[in-house]
């Protein structure tokens, strides 16, 4: 739990009755926002003052600003947290003022109509009140550090969206979950992260607050403090997108690589690609609003499009992430790039053959872009207990990781909480995290009862349909003109047939071939009349990572069994007589 966090969420008690509980979050994420952003400007109000008053225009501004500050942004009001509560009768005009006097790339209080709320809290009697509450909080990054600040907006949403009875997923990721995505993503990149000066580009398309960019800033400078990392990022959900903004702009980041919007329906960074991309996108969540915008856009860009591949169920849009994120890949002769991504298991199965789901796992198997797929222990997200796997893609594989995928059954390597999270019970300790990313750094020598590798070749299959003649009568094949058998539709079956069946990997080389020994060793014994519809065969791919982990485990020997019921049968008896007495 947040303390900070739970201080701050106690100001809110300030605002009952006027306002309801899921209304809070409306006043307490800008305002805190606000008093962050005023603590970090407050040395050098006077210095940006002056410069406001002797440059006019706001670009020549910026850049005497970022000389004389080192910051990018600044605000020129003559109000701040140390003197609005001077003028008690021109409170709510001068926090607009203050508002109104940011830089223009801190856009963050429109997106919550935050001039709305400050006409609220003047005519409710609250405006004071809450301003005197927050000037009493030192906010600045010397008092509270990033990852406090982070946690921070954390416990208000999650009390924000309790309160508001809806679901805390969409705004942000578990930290252990994204530590363990950063470790994976970096793994293979270490080398050239320790480079001197080195510079390199991380993007997420469902930013979220901003979690995953601030976590992965954090591991590499760890690594190497002489690395640079240009984040970027765009957000759909207002407030998420305002808090995410100003925590870059906290941290002294080009916040203008924030972007509001769906990345879905307008991608903000429309022909740029990146080193490092991540992703959570929200699980399950239907697109059915959006199909239309994105189907035109498959339509319209070509075999090279984002979509291109295919399109998943309009009532789940993960793999629509999935692919935009694999677009989103420096280009390997740029030196190539890699993505973290953490999904539900649909779309490691989801759809038959030749479905828009299995489409696309075809496309990034021929492609060789799945380099691994982690699994996580349940109970590790707040609003799902439900199972998750982080996929790893790159498009620049090391020579021993060409043509393979890696499955890493993570499912284990847990700690269990003091305090459950909403559903969220479990954890990662360093020592999870450190065990999963060495069994990737094992690679083909890991411990086969949590790695396996396996070729892409081996996730492919044909969907054969079986038909069995219609019979009349007297049990005879009823026949068409040319004198074939008709089939009996209500006799049709289908069978998969994988591409390595009986050993084989010539794949759709030996389609025909294998298709054929499947047929007549696992169909043509049970059923003699049967044939092959061979103008339906689909090509299908699909990745049973629990089947692969699947370990049997035998059924008690029957004389244990009865001796068990023996003794249950005794203790029965014997309740039995006692009744009787």
């Amino acid at each position: 739990m947040s303390n900070l966090g739970s201080f701050i969420w106690k100001i809110a008690d300030q605002l009952r009755g006027p306002y309801r509980p899921n209304q809070y979050g409306n006043v307490i994420l800008p305002l805190t926002i606000l008093r962050r952003l005023d603590c970090i400007l407050e040395p050098d109000r006077e210095t940006v003052r002056k410069l406001a008053a002797k440059y006019d225009n706001p670009n020549r501004l910026r850049i005497e600003v970022k000389k004389a500050t080192g910051r990018p942004f600044y605000n020129t009001s003559n109000y701040s947290f140390a003197n609005l509560l001077a003028d008690a009768d021109g409170l709510a005009d001068n926090l607009a003022d203050y508002i109104d006097r940011f830089s223009p790339d801190v856009d963050v209080f429109e997106y919550f109509d935050f001039k709305k709320e400050i006409l609220a809290l003047e005519k409710a009697e609250l405006l004071r009140e809450v301003i005197r509450s927050f000037k009493a909080v030192d906010l600045h990054p010397d008092v509270v550090s990033n990852a406090d600040m982070g946690d921070a907006f954390e416990y208000i949403i999650r009390k924000f969206n309790e309160a508001a009875n809806e679901t805390s997923g969409d705004h942000y990721t578990p930290r252990d979950a994204i530590r363990l995505l950063v470790d994976l993503l970096f793994a293979e990149k270490n080398v050239d992260l320790s480079e001197a000066d080195i510079v390199r580009t991380l993007y997420d398309p469902t930013a979220g607050t901003g979690g995953m960019l601030a976590l992965a800033e954090e591991h590499l400078l760890q690594q190497n403090p002489d690395a640079k990392l240009r984040l970027y990022g765009q957000e759909y959900n207002p407030q998420s997108y305002a808090i995410c903004k100003s925590d870059l702009l906290a941290k002294g980041h080009d916040a203008t690589n924030i972007a509001f919007g769906n990345t879905l329906t307008e991608d903000a960074f429309k022909g740029r690609q990146f080193d490092f991309c991540m992703s959570n996108p929200p699980y399950g969540v239907d697109w059915k609003q959006y199909a239309k915008a994105v189907t035109k856009e498959r339509d319209e860009a070509g075999p090279r499009g984002r979509f291109a591949p295919g399109l998943p169920s309009t009532s789940d849009g993960q793999m629509l992430f999935l692919l935009h994120l694999a677009h989103k890949m420096r280009a390997p002769e740029d030196g190539g790039g890699r993505v973290g991504i953490v999904m539900n298991g649909s779309p490691l199965f989801n759809g038959a053959a030749e479905s828009g789901p299995s489409n696309i796992r075809k496309w990034l198997l021929e492609n060789d872009l799945i380099d691994a797929i982690v699994a996580l222990p349940t109970n590790m997200f707040f609003n799902t207990g439900i199972a998750t796997y982080i996929w790893i893609l790159d498009n620049t594989k090391h020579p021993d990781r060409k043509g393979v995928v890696q499955l890493i059954d993570g499912s284990s390597f847990w700690i269990k909480m003091r305090k459950n999270l909403g559903a969220k019970n479990r954890e990662l300790s360093e020592k999870d995290r450190d065990e999963v990313v060495k069994l990737y750094a094992d690679f083909t020598d890991a411990d086969p009862d949590y790695s396996k590798v396996l070729r892409n070749d081996e996730f492919g299959y044909w969907t054969i349909t079986v038909e069995r003649p219609l019979l009349d009568e007297s049990g005879q094949p009823v026949l068409d003109r040319k004198g074939k058998p008709k089939p009996d539709s209500k006799k049709r079956d289908t069978e998969n047939v994988p591409f390595t069946y009986g050993g084989s990997s010539a794949g759709a080389a030996g389609k025909a071939e294998v298709i054929q020994t499947y047929f007549d060793a696992e169909v043509k014994p049970h059923v003699p009349d049967a044939w092959i519809d061979w103008a339906k065969v689909k090509t299908g791919y699909e990745i049973p990572f629990t089947r692969h982990f699947y370990k049997y485990v035998p059924p008690r020997p029957l004389a244990a069994i009865d001796a068990d019921l023996e003794k249950q049968i005794t203790k029965i008896l014997e309740l039995l007589r006692e009744v009787e007495q």
